[in-house]
């Protein structure tokens, strides 16, 4: 196979119109696509075409989504989603595409950049491990590093949540112990990336998926890593400390909607009661839901504007969520 992308004409055209037949039918086979060994320029993989990375095709069927800050319509050209074409399950390529962007924590400037060679590190550290993604990856002609990665089967876990309770003190009483089992099992997998060395990079609410054949939460998406300074995981456990804001208040506790529906509650903040990373949103729960245990809160400060100190590990942070269950087990009574 030529180094660039081949013509419809190709030796391996037949070889690839028989595997999609086999897999998909006949009558879906295409009449014209491309096979494509060099993925430099991903905007020219288009639908219905063909990737071949070594020994495997994969049949490009659509695009993955971002799914977050309201951009859940925004296409990901770089994360196509196809068959395997040597077993027909279905797959998600991701293509290389390199990105850089500048977040804050507080006053604390943090430079972030996707990094193909660091996920593809990890996918072969987590190959065994239940809670993160799995896949593998290749090289195409050109070099570039491709992570071909299993579907995960289910639902973003903080759509679940949402739908927890009829409210907040139904689902922090009934629901919530369940949610924060699962929650530090979550932050034990991310120790695991960190007693080896690694960064997820991109802690967010939304790289959790509930995969719904095997019944567990997967983290997703860990190609971003980040310059750190003093604190190597510093900015990981920023973003384990906003999923577990978000979890405890059974989504964003948001200043405005206080401000126009509860303006008493309103009237009790002050700003060191705001999340680090989002003045928008309040940290200090205990303030809008009395009935949060002070050793659960205690840990929801540790990501306040009013903080005085702060995790530098997940140890740190697993040692007050054990404290924390302990006394939400004595104060509900019951899980579910």
């Amino acid at each position: 196979m030529a180094n660039a992308a081949t013509t419809i004409d190709s030796p391996s055209e037949a070889t690839i119109r028989e595997r999609i037949a086999r897999h998909a039918g006949a009558a879906r086979v295409p009449d014209r696509f491309k096979i494509i060994a060099d993925t430099s320029d991903f905007f020219r993989v288009d639908y219905n075409d063909v990737v071949v990375l070594g020994e495997r095709a994969f049949w490009i069927k659509g695009y993955e989504k971002e799914g977050r800050f309201g951009l859940d319509d925004e296409l990901k050209y770089w994360v196509r989603r196809a068959i395997d074409l040597a077993d027909g399950t279905t797959t998600i390529l991701k293509l290389v595409f390199h990105e850089q962007f500048e977040t804050r924590i507080g006053e604390v400037a943090i430079t972030c950049f996707r990094s193909p060679k660091k996920e593809a590190r990890i996918l072969d550290l987590v190959a065994d491990h239940p809670n993160f993604m799995h896949g593998r990856w290749s090289r195409d002609t050109a070099g570039n590093i491709i992570r071909i990665l299993e579907y995960i089967p289910g639902r973003r876990y903080d759509e679940i949540i949402a739908e927890y309770g009829a409210g907040h003190e139904e689902y922090f009483h009934r629901f919530f112990p369940r949610v924060l089992a699962e929650y530090i099992e979550l932050v034990q997998a991310i120790k695991f990336l960190h007693d080896h060395g690694e960064k997820h990079g991109d802690i967010r609410r939304d790289h959790i998926i509930r995969d719904s054949e095997r019944q567990v939460n997967r983290w997703i998406d860990f190609d971003y890593t980040y310059r750190h300074g003093e604190s190597m995981f510093g900015f990981d456990l920023q973003g384990l400390g906003n999923i577990l804001i978000f979890l405890a208040g059974r989504g964003d506790v948001l200043v405005p909607d206080l401000y126009r529906d509860q303006r008493q509650l309103f009237d009790t903040l002050w700003g060191e009661d705001l999340n680090i990373s989002y003045k928008n949103r309040v940290a200090n729960l205990k303030k809008i839901f009395p009935y949060i245990p002070d050793s659960l809160n205690r840990v929801l400060l540790h990501f306040s504007r009013g903080a005085e100190l702060y995790y530098e590990t997940t140890d740190q942070m697993l040692e007050d969520l054990a404290t924390a269950q302990a006394a939400l087990a004595l104060h509900t009574g019951r899980g579910s």
